[in-house]
């Protein structure tokens, strides 16, 4: 009877420990793709919905919906150096990026940028903005003049809101 009592026991803790599992899904980053001449990332674009990208890259580090009291809702991977403004439909690439580009100008210096984009649509001392087919492409200047942040968007220049 102490067997039965015991194995009864024992099969009583196996479901009880099982019912408690959970399926979880995988935070591992897919690898990421940046092609700044069709304005994409992983086939991504800025007007891409806050779902999509949501459930593309589940390594966000943050996620505000639509919509945000600052309008500066999105999903961000900071720690990636991808930032997916989805209200403003604009993504932002920081210099903490290490993913592929195409073309690779983080680090570059104006002279490069002027080789592949043409001469920029507006001219700033701290960054360039250069139109493109989809809409704009922002590059932003370190101290030292080279690419430290880009911003692509299907905006225009003069329609482009950047969050602070």
């Amino acid at each position: 009877m102490k067997k039965k009592h015991s194995l009864l026991l024992l099969a009583f803790a196996f479901c009880i420990s099982s019912g408690n599992a959970q399926l979880k899904t995988s935070t591992e980053c897919p690898p990421i793709f940046i092609d700044l001449l069709d304005g994409t990332v992983n086939k991504l674009h800025p007007e891409s919905p806050w779902g999509e990208i949501y459930t593309k890259f589940p390594c966000f580090s943050e996620a505000i919906e639509e919509p945000a009291a600052t309008g500066c809702a999105g999903v961000f991977l900071k720690d990636k150096g991808l930032n997916f403004y989805t209200y403003r439909d604009y993504i932002e690439i920081t210099d903490k990026y290490s993913g592929t580009m195409n073309p690779p100008i983080m680090g570059t210096d104006h002279n490069n940028l002027l080789r592949l984009f043409g001469l920029p649509q507006i001219k700033d001392l701290a960054w360039d903005a250069f139109q493109t087919r989809y809409g704009v492409m922002v590059a932003f200047f370190g101290k030292d003049g080279k690419v430290n942040r880009i911003i692509i968007s299907n905006k225009n220049v003069q329609t482009l809101r950047p969050c602070d």
